[in-house]
């Protein structure tokens, strides 16, 4: 990303932020991709009248899976990882297995399934592991829609914590079945998806811990506060490239950094208060800016879905797959969940945590990395479905998420009075 670029996104985060804050007043995240979204489709019209900026078509063609996947993402999981407790996973370790790896594979095959049905129906040339794919990309919710938006209206903590937590773990998830059917896709042998995912996962927990335990040595005998957040910096950054060449997941590694980082800071760290929190405000003033930058760059590359052929037709069935794999996916993996949290019913659980799936950069970043497997027609229709999908799950669904959960809330309270 050019410094013009950086300067442009920058500029775009401090103007609409401020225009939400003092006139829309809608939720951070969601007013970034919206406008974003506005500006991007004004600088079509205007490019069709006028000779475009440079600078604003580059804006448009950015490679989202460059700036997440190899450049920010694990600092932005660190981040929200931290404040989870080690402790609360414990508690509700069956809760998140079940969500995290049961519900993430059967929204795979359901989603993979009835969209390799609609493609049949429409005519378009997709193959059953292509479909089962796609399912792969869009089936994880997303951790950092999660993290951005979800934490800011008042969930109740049990049900809030499995949210974030399921959004946080089945990324890894997500991405063995990814490699799984990429490697159908491209006839390759990426292995069977226990092996893929043993090596995903179980690689990925190993280096997270091996390395955070020995940055954190320094972190706990310095007295340097800024030496203290350079520490971890280095921890997630170095598991997140350690897996990378080693093919696990640097994405889990990430969060394995930061539970364990949040938990031998509460037991072993002597830090000053004023330390501690300098180092929390450093990570969440990161996250933020990483976060605000994401959401702009998704609103303004988000007009590709406008170019695509039969824009309508594929966005609808992308949407209407991706939710009724969710609920059907939800709807059995919470006959294994065991006690809801919160006083929760099944029906309640299954309707929020539907409506709460959000997608987001992670999904599109992955949609983008099939580019080479896939014919160029096909690339894009996977590449516009993803866009449809996060768009409507991020605005539509996040911006009536909380009269959703009002109703879901006042539902429970009457069946507890």
């Amino acid at each position: 990303m050019g410094i013009s670029l950086f300067v442009l996104i920058i500029a775009f985060v401090c103007v609409l932020g401020f225009f939400n804050e003092k006139v829309t007043k809608l939720p951070y995240e969601i007013s970034l991709m919206l406008f974003s979204t506005v500006i991007g489709i004004l600088v079509i019209i205007a490019g069709a009248l006028f000779s475009g900026s440079d600078v604003l078509e580059q804006a448009q063609l950015m490679d989202i899976k460059d700036f997440l996947l190899e450049g920010v993402l694990c600092f932005m999981l660190f981040a929200g990882s931290c404040r989870i407790k080690l402790t609360d996973i414990k508690a509700h370790i069956r809760q998140i297995t079940v969500l995290a790896f049961v519900c993430t594979l059967l929204g795979t095959i359901f989603y993979g399934l009835l969209f390799f049905g609609a493609a049949k129906l429409l005519g378009v040339d997709f193959s059953l592991p292509v479909c089962l794919m796609f399912g792969s990309i869009v089936a994880p919710t997303d951790p950092i829609a999660a993290t951005g938006i979800l934490s800011k209206f008042g969930l109740p903590k049990g049900i809030s914590f499995l949210i974030e937590s399921e959004s946080l773990f089945n990324d890894g998830v997500g991405v063995a079945l990814f490699v799984c059917f990429s490697g159908m896709v491209t006839s390759s042998s990426s292995g069977g998806f226990v092996s893929v995912m043993l090596r995903e996962l179980g690689g990925a927990i190993l280096v997270g811990i091996v390395v955070t335990t020995v940055c954190f040595l320094i972190f706990c005998f310095t007295k340097n506060k800024m030496l203290r957040i350079f520490t971890s910096l280095l921890a997630v950054s170095l598991s997140y490239v350690i897996c990378e060449k080693f093919h696990f997941s640097g994405a889990i590694a990430s969060v394995i950094c930061g539970i364990l980082f949040s938990a031998l800071r509460s037991r072993f760290s002597k830090e000053e208060p004023e330390d501690a929190q300098s180092f929390n405000s450093f990570w969440e003033t990161l996250d933020s800016l990483f976060n605000s930058i994401l959401y702009v760059m998704l609103g303004l590359s988000f007009v590709r879905v406008l170019q695509m052929e039969y824009v309508v037709v594929l966005s609808l069935v992308a949407i209407s797959a991706n939710f009724i794999a969710r609920v059907s996916s939800l709807s059995i993996s919470s006959l294994f969940i065991g006690e809801i949290p919160d006083g929760y019913s099944r029906l309640n659980f299954i309707k929020l945590l539907t409506w709460g799936g959000l997608r987001g950069g992670l999904s599109v970043a992955l949609a983008m990395s099939t580019k080479d497997m896939l014919p160029e027609d096909i690339y894009y229709i996977v590449l516009g479905g993803t866009y449809a999908i996060v768009f409507f799950t991020t605005v539509v669904q996040g911006l009536t998420l909380k009269p959703v959960y009002n109703r879901i809330n006042r539902s429970v309270q009457s069946q507890s009075a």
